[in-house]
Order: C-alpha cells, then sequence, then structure tokens
C-alpha cells in the first residue's frame, strides 16, 4: 500500500463529512461508504457518531451490516466515534431489541450513558498513544464502556469530576473506539493514531 492509504467513513448517518475533513488535512485519500463494493476498496473505516438505532437500520437496509462484519472479522482496522463505538461493540446496554452491531470489539457499551443532548460536555481526557496532552474531547449523548475483555487495550478514561473513572477510549488491534468526536474538536492526533493503525496493518 502507499504511504498514504484509503480509509472509508460510513456515510449512512452522522458526522460524515467533518470526519472526511480531517483525513484529508492528513493527506489520507477519504472516501464516503454506502456500499458493499465501496468497503471493498477501502484499506480502514471510520464508523462515525450519529444515532446508533439509525445506523444499525440503514446498515441492514442498504446491505451493508453482513459486509461490515466480514471485513472486520477479516482484520480491516475500523474506527468508532461515539455512535461507532456501539456498532463495534459486542455487547449493548440500553438498545432496541432490534439493534444490531457490527461487533468486533469484546466489550459492553452503554447507550447513551452521560446523558441526553442537553447533557453535552467536554473533558480533558488523557489518551494512550498521542502524546502526554490530555486531549479536549467532546461528549454528546455519549456511550461509556463497562467491561472489556482480555485482550482489549483501555487508552482512556473521564477523569473527574461526575463519573470519574468510565472507560471512554479502546483498542483491540486493528480496532478503535470512542465515546466522544474528535472530528469537532481541530485536534487531529486521535485520527493520526488510526492512520498509523491502518498503515501498519496493510
Amino acid at each position: 500500500m502507499s504511504a498514504a492509504p484509503t480509509i472509508g467513513v460510513l456515510a449512512l448517518q452522522g458526522d460524515v463529512a467533518e470526519h472526511i475533513a480531517v483525513l484529508r488535512s492528513l493527506g489520507v485519500h477519504a472516501v464516503k461508504v454506502l456500499s458493499p463494493e465501496r468497503l471493498d476498496a477501502v484499506d480502514g473505516l471510520i464508523l462515525p457518531g450519529g444515532e446508533s438505532t439509525t445506523m444499525s437500520k440503514l446498515a441492514l437496509r442498504y446491505g451493508l451490516m453482513e459486509p461490515l462484519r466480514e471485513r472486520v472479522e477479516a482484520g480491516m482496522p475500523a474506527y468508532g466515534t461515539c455512535a461507532g463505538m456501539i456498532m463495534l461493540a459486542d455487547e449493548i446496554l440500553g438498545g432496541t431489541h432490534d439493534q444490531r452491531t457490527v461487533g468486533g470489539i469484546d466489550m459492553t457499551v452503554r447507550r447513551n450513558a452521560f446523558g441526553r443532548q442537553t447533557e453535552s460536555f467536554e473533558a480533558r481526557v488523557h489518551v494512550d498513544g498521542i502524546g502526554e496532552d490530555p486531549f479536549d474531547a467532546i461528549f454528546i449523548r455519549a456511550p461509556w464502556v463497562e467491561r472489556v475483555g482480555p485482550e482489549v487495550t483501555i487508552l482512556g478514561r473521564v477523569t473527574g469530576p461526575d463519573e470519574a473513572g468510565r472507560i471512554v477510549a479502546v483498542q483491540k488491534g486493528g480496532l478503535m473506539a470512542t465515546s466522544f468526536h474528535p472530528e469537532l474538536t481541530g485536534d487531529a492526533r486521535i485520527h493520526r493514531l488510526f492512520v498509523d493503525i491502518v498503515k501498519g496493518h496493510a
């Protein structure tokens, strides 16, 4: 693969344009993914924030759920933010009865754990792999991780004051997920970390 991989952004719903803008600022060939054929052409995939139940329904409607699962199981790197974190979880708490996920990360995620839209907030989170300076994370109707399996690395936790210690960033091999929205911050360090993961899995 060339120095600049092709990274897709799942374009069913959510912060698609924002992720593409950050990836392109890093010199990455970034494309929208809305079909199995386009999914086959990418080296890695971002599953953006949005509404996880809607994303689940649209993935099924567009015939993408099984291709997504197959690519993830085959080792394609993927990064989920907020609703995308839920999509990569093997288990959801607070989901609807018919909600399905792509899975791949052995973790239990609670939907809307930090509260409703009006309870959105920002917090400084130390994230392993991006340097010593904390990340100014934006949480919008965000999930948190209640359990991780033995092969999952915890990259970051909220440090306070209300929900101190809650897991908000994880990695398992080429799969990464955050509760928050780095695409809205102007700080590209987490996207750069994912780009490096994609390059490393070439």
